[in-house]
């Protein structure tokens, strides 16, 4: 099975060739699960300030004015985005609706993430 290497052939499992349009939405999902999920304790960590007082909040809300915040922000919204249309093809499918053209649904979701993403990109870098 040419998804499935062997253990004993460890780096054929980085190998993107000979891969289906299926694993590489499978890795998607699963990559942007573990992002929102280390967004998620950084948020907890970040509302923990709070407890801490003004002055400490104060001091996390201008160290996040800085732009690669920004660009974090705008890696948050992306994973969120195709993991959200990524996880509605996946229940589609458990459901057995849209078996026979998976890949023509990724792609679409995927196509419909890239605009979402891209709007995203032009309002939060647009505006000052």
């Amino acid at each position: 099975m040419p998804n499935q290497p062997e253990a004993n052939n460890w780096p054929r499992w980085f190998d993107p060739r000979s891969r289906s349009l299926g694993t590489f939405g499978f890795i998607l999902n699963r990559v942007t699960a573990l992002g929102l999920t280390l967004y998620l304790l950084m948020h907890l960590i970040a509302l923990g300030q709070l407890a801490r007082g003004a002055d400490a909040y104060d001091g996390f809300i201008a160290l996040v004015k800085n732009p690669l915040f920004k660009l974090g922000e705008l890696l948050v919204i992306a994973a969120g985005v195709i993991h959200g249309l990524n996880g509605i093809r996946i229940a589609l499918n458990s459901f057995g609706i849209g078996v026979r053209c998976q890949k023509g649904t990724f792609i679409a979701l995927m196509l419909i993430a890239l605009f979402i993403i891209a709007f995203f990109t032009f309002k939060m870098f647009s505006e000052g």
